[in-house]
């Protein structure tokens, strides 16, 4: 034999396993721990009663048709301290009726009324001065003629 094996010591090395296991328990532990983190920090929840409004979509698809039926479109804009509206129907004419809407904070939930007059022609203006730079959205409803409704969702930016 030579001088090498008999060196050898069966002892020495009989923590190698002992690592790898080791190794394998603080890999389980911390999955664990973060599996538990992740359970119990979010619900998954992101819509209240999202089985009811699920269940309620061809309500929502029934309306958008109806909308599309309309024909109308409608030109939203935010410039001058003013948010300006201004509806057109399939042939280009303008459609008359009234605006009510709010300008809402997308991220933080601010509401700000808006209070539209008629500047003539199928165009409303309401005077707005947002409290805040970013990006606003306008959720707004159009009534036409025989208050027929078109709803309204545009983003605009505040400088």
């Amino acid at each position: 034999m030579s001088a090498a094996m008999q060196d050898h010591d069966p002892n020495r090395s009989r923590w190698i396993p002992w690592a790898f296991v080791g190794g394998m328990s603080v890999v389980v532990a911390v999955n664990g721990v973060m599996a538990w983190l992740a359970i119990s920090t979010f619900t998954g929840v992101t819509v209240p009663r999202s089985y009811e409004r699920g269940r309620g979509y061809e309500a929502v698809l029934a309306e958008a048709a109806r909308q599309d039926a309309l024909g109308w479109t409608a030109e939203v804009t935010l410039a001058g301290g003013a948010l300006r509206v201004v509806a057109t129907d399939r042939e280009g004419r303008p459609v008359h009726g009234r605006v009510e809407g709010v300008l809402l904070r997308p991220l933080e939930g601010t509401e700000l009324p808006l209070a539209f007059t008629p500047t003539g022609g199928g165009r409303w203006a309401a005077e707005v001065q947002p409290p805040q730079r970013g990006q606003w959205e306008a959720r707004l409803t159009l009534f036409g003629p025989q208050e027929a409704a078109l709803d309204i969702r545009r983003r605009v930016m505040v400088p």
